[in-house]
């Protein structure tokens, strides 16, 4: 099998943060982060290959799994120059130079605007996928920066597992996996706009990180702790629930309660919305509440997207077909 031939599967796992603190604006417009990432073994996947074709680059977003798991239809296409798989191509050529043909389709299950990092995993694992059939010498440092120019998350997902992850995303400190534990994502029907939430954010506190008071070491102590404990908190529910638009908060409490009403030890924000989760210690409790809560509605008349799931504890699948 030839180079040009091959095609590499890679998969995309999405994210969850299950503590997310925003700091102060920086001078580049970004906002510094505390934050605890944890990948899980739900996401996209990729199908890479060479083609022919000098310079071309066709990209097929394969919407289906995701329609057919009740999530918002898809209408329209996104722009090429907005997707993030087409920008991570074009970094990728004018940092190496390289002019061949490639073809990439993308099976999508990650749901758009959800705050799971499904664009920054597809980009990253589309680094991931080019490096492999192109230059596979690449040092992994300018992989990384490439990361960071195309995402604050991407720099994460080219390592995944779990991670403390600070600054506006570059610094990103592995930690120990999560372990016994499951994952239940609850995604309301609506996308979140995270520029959009930055700013209510930085409109309506009165100052950063207002009341965190917990330790960058305690913090990640605490990750091994049971999750009924956890000092955790994410600055974008606190700000939703108290100054967001009212329907949309009452959907997000509504979530987080019948979480915990349904056995979850742990409940919140992913990112800056929309997709809530609940940390079970019990699979067969966390399987339940996924089958009870997938039938629902919220006030909006939007079913949920309900996806049960677990914490990876490495990084997995590329498979060459």
């Amino acid at each position: 099998m030839t180079c040009k031939e091959t095609i590499l599967r890679i998969e995309a796992p999405c994210k969850i943060n299950v503590h997310l603190q925003v700091k102060d604006l920086r001078p580049d417009g970004y906002h510094d982060l505390e934050s605890i990432f944890v990948a899980l073994a739900f996401g996209d996947t990729l199908w890479v290959e060479r083609t022919e074709a000098e310079a071309g680059c066709t990209i097929l977003m394969d919407w289906k799994a995701l329609q057919a798991a009740g999530s918002v239809p898809v209408k329209g296409t996104l722009p090429l120059a907005k997707n993030s798989v087409y920008q991570a191509v074009s970094l990728f050529r004018s940092e190496t130079g390289f002019k061949g043909g490639i073809r990439i389709r993308v099976e999508k299950r990650i749901p758009l605007g959800a705050g799971l990092g499904g664009g920054s995993s597809d980009a990253a694992s589309t680094l991931r996928a080019l490096r492999f059939l192109v230059a596979p010498e690449l040092p992994q440092k300018q992989l990384w920066e490439m990361a960071l120019v195309l995402g604050s998350d991407v720099p994460f997902f080219l390592r995944g597992g779990v991670a403390f992850v600070s600054g506006r995303g570059e610094q990103v400190l592995p930690l120990k996996a999560v372990e016994g534990l499951w994952v239940v994502l609850v995604y309301p029907g609506f996308p979140s706009d995270t520029a959009n939430a930055f700013r209510v954010l930085d409109q309506v506190r009165p100052e950063p990180g207002l009341g965190q008071e917990v330790g960058i070491a305690e913090l990640i102590r605490a990750l091994g702790d049971y999750p009924g404990s956890w000092p955790y908190n994410n600055d974008f529910l606190q700000v939703f629930l108290e100054a967001g638009n009212q329907e949309r908060a009452a959907v997000y409490r509504r979530i987080v309660q019948e979480l915990k009403g349904l056995g979850a030890d742990f409940a919140g924000l992913s990112g800056a919305g929309s997709t809530c989760f609940g940390i079970f210690s019990n699979g067969g409790v966390a399987k339940k509440a996924g089958v009870l809560l997938s039938g629902r509605r919220t006030g909006l008349n939007q079913r949920y997207f309900v996806q049960v799931t677990f914490p990876l504890a490495y990084w997995v699948n590329e498979g060459v077909e």
